[in-house]
């Protein structure tokens, strides 16, 4: 398909996509049909009945196709708008992963680093009030994966999802929140500030449209997008009824691998997840049992950082520096700043800033002023 096509299909499916009544099935008879080789006819009701609309969908496509014509907002405008990007299959950025899934979405909007969503990746999931027990061991995996290059995906849910994302953010792999709202909406409204340094330095993902109202119908359609972009899922703690527990399933349908990590016999909230270790998934105690689990993954994340340590190099000159520590060098050069002003400015944890400034102000890249104010050398 040429790149003029790819956009006229692109356009076609986002403006039917954001159609009220216009589902999956619906926008597979669109795809099918090509409807965008002929855009003349798109104006005209029968064309959408030839493929296969119901007359109320055919109505409103045609419909929406004229006010487009006659200079209402695209939906790519909108998107525009709030700093997002739109992605489809029509895109060579499209997540292969997802284009292996049953239903692909058609449509996803995207705030961040487009880059990770072609890293190999792993999703972690479970309950939305953990134990103690729980959120040290999701903080745990989703940092020891991260640091060795895999990319953590989860939902933004209060309790496992959040501690997931917050220990990932800044490693190596980083981070996707797949939304259920839409993707400049954040929810629970509690995880504001996650949702923030996410949309900063990691990925914020949603197949809803901009402006859609939240239903809980919304939360199986992200766990299933959360299953199918990832190698498999990881379930921390979830109780039976857990809605983790649908992630885990829908991975076990897109045949991805499943791992939990056990629980205690009497704790209720890892009733799930022993559960599923009974049913077959993998035992997992530390980061190297997933990553065992892809044979092929190991020399590809050895890859990966010897070609970021390359660039890194380059970047740096005479001195290696991360892209955190570029982040940091980037802000003081701009004046000089005290580490509560750079917390503030990058939303780094304090531990984490302060490692940074220690490692440049041995590099010689920054120096520390009185007051505890810190320069470019």
């Amino acid at each position: 398909m040429m790149t003029a096509e790819r956009t006229m299909a692109k356009n076609l499916m986002v403006a039917l996509h954001e159609l009220p009544g216009v589902g999956w099935h619906t926008l597979q008879k669109a795809a099918a049909h090509q409807l965008w080789r002929d855009p003349q006819t798109l104006y005209k009701e029968q064309t959408w009945l030839d493929a296969g609309f119901q007359p109320a969908q055919a109505r409103k496509s045609a419909e929406r196709m004229l006010q487009l014509t006659n200079g209402a907002e695209h939906p790519n405008e909108k998107a525009k708008s709030i700093g997002a990007t739109i992605v489809t299959p029509f895109d060579e950025v499209y997540p292969e992963r997802l284009r292996q899934m049953p239903q692909p979405p058609w449509v996803l909007y995207a705030i961040g680093r487009l880059e990770l969503l072609n890293r190999p990746s792993i999703a972690i999931v479970g309950t939305r009030n953990p134990t103690a027990y729980g959120r040290h061991t999701a903080s745990l995996m989703a940092r020891q994966l991260a640091e060795r290059g895999l990319t953590i995906v989860s939902g933004l849910a209060r309790g496992i999802d959040s501690q997931a994302h917050e220990a990932a953010l800044h490693e190596a792999g980083g981070t996707i929140a797949v939304l259920a709202s839409a993707v400049n909406c954040c929810y629970p409204s509690e995880n504001r500030k996650l949702y923030s340094q996410i949309q900063e330095f990691g990925l914020l993902l949603s197949e809803a449209p901009i402006g859609a109202k939240l239903h809980p119908g919304m939360f199986p359609l992200r766990n299933r997008i959360i299953a199918g972009l990832t190698l498999g899922t990881l379930v921390v703690e979830a109780a039976q009824s857990s809605g983790s527990l649908i992630t885990a399933d829908q991975a076990v349908e897109m045949s991805r691998e499943v791992f939990a990590i056990p629980g205690p016999i009497n704790s209720p909230k890892s009733e799930g997840a022993n559960e599923l270790i009974g049913k077959g998934a993998k035992l997992v105690s530390r980061a190297s049992h997933i990553i065992e689990e892809f044979p092929w993954l190991t020399a590809a994340l050895d890859r990966d950082t010897a070609e970021k340590t390359a660039v890194s190099h380059r970047s740096a000159g005479n001195g290696e520096l991360s892209r955190d520590e570029l982040k940091v060098i980037e802000l003081l050069q701009d004046k000089p700043m005290t580490m509560n002003e750079l917390h503030q400015r990058t939303a780094f944890p304090f531990g984490h800033l302060s490692a940074l400034l220690i490692n440049l102000c041995i590099k010689r890249k920054i120096a520390e002023q009185p007051g505890s104010l810190y320069i470019v050398m």
